[in-house]
């Protein structure tokens, strides 16, 4: 319920902002504002609503991933196992800026802190870029938090077993749910769009490895198992994408015709392969 609290708080606090501009400045910002909600709420309609327009590529990634949860989920135990023996060399810094920056309230000051940049600079490529970090973090908030509590999934400080779930809890219940990670979706969601800002694949390999460190570290302390963190990116990256192509029709600043194909990314699942590959 966090997030829900969070996202109403920005929709209330903004606005009362901005109607204190009265000026002719003031009406365009509010024009603005007003234009960039309709479509915040437009693009989580969107991604939920594309399912049903999936066609055979679509309907195989999905597939893809999740054949490639369902195997990582044989060897969550092992997995969770393997990472207590280097636990303890993960500096602090790591672990602390790991649990702050996924959590909802921080996600939304850096997401509503972008899109507000934007919007007073008369930036719309900066405006799009929170739009997009806005809604991205929405849908896949909400898909998570009603998700989660459906699956039941204990975590792995509950001491119970990766196989063990307890489904269908209205109310949240601490040690069971697990599945998938809040951390991880709403963190690589931010450095996944923020890093359609740039055209070098080297910083948007940075961006994302800053981004997938909230998901690890939630694993490193039995917060998460290793395939509820690696689902949780992926859908990430489903969902900002059909967000931003959603934005295409409705902002002249467009990132996926500035340097179209030079980054890519696929799924792979076989015999002795799965996994996500990065292609520049």
């Amino acid at each position: 319920m966090k997030l829900l609290k969070y996202l109403l708080a920005l929709l209330v606090v903004v606005p009362l902002g901005a109607q204190e501009l009265q000026t002719e400045k003031g009406k365009n910002l509010w024009n603005n504002f007003t234009y960039d909600v309709g479509n915040m709420f437009g693009g989580v309609c969107y991604s939920y609503s594309r399912p049903f327009h999936w066609k055979g590529n679509d309907w195989a990634n999905f597939g893809y991933l999740a054949g490639g949860t369902l195997l990582l989920f044989t060897v969550d135990d092992q997995l969770n196992d393997w990472k207590n023996g280097f636990r303890e060399d993960v500096p602090d810094f790591v672990m602390d800026y790991g649990h702050e920056y996924g959590s909802p309230e921080n996600n939304y000051m850096l997401t509503g802190g972008v899109y507000l940049a934007g919007l007073f600079t008369k930036n719309e490529k900066l405006r799009r870029t929170g739009v997009l970090l806005i809604s991205s973090a929405t849908a896949g908030g909400f898909l998570q938090q009603v998700s989660k509590r459906i699956i039941g999934r204990a975590r792995p400080k509950s001491g119970a077993s990766s196989s063990t779930f307890d489904p269908f809890h209205l109310d949240r219940v601490y040690d069971y749910d697990s599945f998938p990670s809040g951390h991880a979706m709403l963190a690589f969601s931010n450095a996944y769009a923020i890093a359609k800002q740039f055209k070098s694949p080297w910083v948007k390999i940075g961006l994302y490895t800053v981004g997938s460190i909230p998901g690890l570290v939630r694993v490193m302390d039995d917060f998460h198992w290793v395939s509820d963190v690696a689902f949780s990116t992926v859908l990430s990256i489903f969902i900002v994408e059909s967000i931003d192509k959603y934005l295409d029709s409705k902002y002249n600043e467009k990132y996926n015709s500035q340097n179209p194909k030079n980054v890519s990314w696929n799924l792979s699942f076989g015999p002795s392969t799965m996994g996500v590959s990065l292609h520049f």
